[in-house]
C-alpha cells in the first residue's frame, strides 16, 4: 500500500463529532465546541465526511482496537454525560 497526500490535504482539530445516518451512508460532522458561559455551548462545524456503512464499521473496529490499546497504556477514559439536545437524526 502506498499512502500519498493530495495537494489539498489538510489537518484540523475537532473536539465535537456529530454522527448522522441514512440508509446509504454515515456522515461525520467535525467541529469545535466552546463555552462562553456554563449554560451555553457553541459548536462551530468545519468539516463533514461521508462514509459507506462498510467503511463506518471498519472505522469503528480500528477506533475500538486503538482505544483499547490507549487505555491499557494510559488508563480508562471516562466520558462526560451527553447532552440530549445534541443528538442527531437522519441525514437530510
Amino acid at each position: 500500500m502506498n499512502l500519498v497526500q493530495t495537494p489539498d490535504y489538510r489537518e484540523s482539530y475537532a473536539n465535537s463529532v456529530q454522527v448522522r445516518v441514512s440508509v446509504w451512508d454515515f456522515m461525520l460532522v467535525f467541529g469545535l465546541a466552546s463555552s462562553e458561559s456554563p449554560d451555553q455551548v457553541t459548536i462551530r462545524n468545519h468539516h463533514a465526511v461521508f462514509l459507506s456503512p462498510q467503511q463506518a464499521k471498519a472505522l469503528w473496529n480500528v477506533l475500538g482496537q486503538n482505544l483499547s490499546q490507549y487505555e491499557q497504556a494510559f488508563g480508562t477514559l471516562h466520558l462526560e454525560p451527553q447532552n440530549p439536545s445534541f443528538q442527531q437524526g437522519p441525514v437530510n
